[in-house]
């Protein structure tokens, strides 16, 4: 009977410190978002995000079809300073430390009067909404039977949703690189068939003159009297 009752106290005590009570964070932050869309030429197209102070914004881009593989980027402040700019780049990555406000990024295919472009872009929040956590000490008592402190569990927990989160961000722009990939072998296929087929038109149309040429020759233009 004792064994059991010290059993279930443990346990109770495991779920206090593995389920904190609504409101507590103990979490670092992190927020992902990835987008694809299409540029159509001569145009110009900005997104916004807002920001809180002392967290940090990662944005990646990249080209993945179109003429050229390229694109301008601008990344404005919420003073509408410019904090980036890039001309005819096929992708790029930038990290900022933020203030409060709305930074404005823009993708721009002005330059281009024919071809559309496909972007694909990525962003990372890092430490947002960190005013909100809390300690969670005061939500726990007796936890001196615990060998393992709260902040071991904590960082040990950090570090692998870190880990986590940053193998998913690398997977998801290998999966852009894919797609830019197969767009280019995709295009180069069509360009090879394209001229395989007119190299074929005019090796027929060569021949068909050589023909009539030939047989041109050995006619007999001699006309016949009688």
């Amino acid at each position: 009977m004792a064994t059991e009752l010290a059993w279930c106290l443990l346990a109770s005590l495991s779920l206090l410190v593995l389920l904190p009570p609504p409101g507590a964070s103990g979490f670092a932050t992190a927020l992902d978002s990835d987008f694809t869309f299409t540029l159509p030429a001569g145009h110009k197209e900005c997104f916004f995000q807002s920001m809180q102070k002392d967290a940090s914004l990662e944005i990646e881009y990249q080209v993945l079809d179109g003429a050229g593989l390229d694109v301008d980027f601008h990344l404005i402040s919420p003073k509408q300073e410019t904090l980036v700019f890039e001309q005819r780049k096929s992708d790029g990555v930038h990290t900022v430390e933020t203030e409060d406000g709305d930074y404005m990024f823009c993708f721009d295919n002005t330059f281009s009067t024919l071809s559309e472009k496909v972007i694909f872009f990525e962003l990372i929040l890092d430490n947002m909404g960190d005013e909100e956590q809390e300690d969670w000490k005061k939500y726990i008592s007796g936890t001196d039977l615990l060998d393992m402190k709260l902040e071991d569990i904590l960082e040990t927990v950090n570090s692998v949703k870190a880990r986590l989160s940053r193998s998913i961000h690398l997977q998801t722009f290998l999966k852009a690189f894919e797609a830019r990939d197969r767009n280019i072998q995709e295009s180069n296929f069509d360009r090879v068939n394209f001229w395989s087929m007119v190299n074929l038109a005019v090796m027929i149309v060569v021949s068909a003159v050589q023909v009539y040429m030939l047989k041109s020759l050995f006619e007999d233009k001699r006309k016949s009297r009688t």
